[in-house]
């Protein structure tokens, strides 16, 4: 029988998609700020879960956002990148307290959460910039582009993520 977690999670990863192909794909804030909000999907996975399968889902999550995108698989690199070296960022962020049976993203505290979220959006951004304009010579354009959307993505991100968490009383 298919727990309400593997749904929960298959919701998330079709909601995701959509909304960055239809909508986010779409904005193109100061002529060139297009937040990726399907990083989340990347943030609210579990932590103990299997690590093969978690990179394997970012390597569709990336395919199938390169799919609609015509990106030629800047999105899965960088997907596939943050999927590997999540559990780095985590225990730079989280200390040695992430690796316990009982750790819970939803333990933590914001200034934790946001932190991670943050590293997570620069590492992706950093990786699909670099291969997007993939020269050198560009490095400030990297950076700023790095940083505008970042910004932007982090924004759209907290406020996806206050909208769909569900409260502790």
């Amino acid at each position: 029988m298919i727990s309400n977690y593997y749904i929960l999670n298959v919701l998330r990863f079709i909601l995701l998609v959509l909304v960055q192909v239809l909508v986010f794909n779409r904005l193109n804030f100061f002529g060139f700020i297009n937040p990726m909000v399907y990083i989340l999907f990347l943030y609210w996975y579990p932590i103990k879960e299997n690590r093969a399968a978690f990179i394997g889902l970012g390597f569709l999550l990336g395919l199938a956002i390169d799919f609609f995108s015509d990106t030629m698989a800047i999105h899965t690199a960088s997907t596939i990148t943050i999927a590997y070296i999540r559990p780095a960022i985590m225990r730079f962020v989280f200390g040695v307290n992430f690796e316990f049976q009982s750790f819970k993203l939803s333990n933590t505290t914001q200034v934790q959460q946001i932190t991670f979220l943050t590293l997570l959006i620069l590492v992706h951004h950093l990786v699909f910039f670099t291969l997007e304009i993939f020269s050198l010579a560009n490095f400030l354009l990297v950076l700023k582009k790095v940083l505008a959307t970042g910004a932007a993505t982090l924004i759209l991100c907290l406020l996806f993520g206050s909208l769909f968490s569900v409260r502790k009383e």
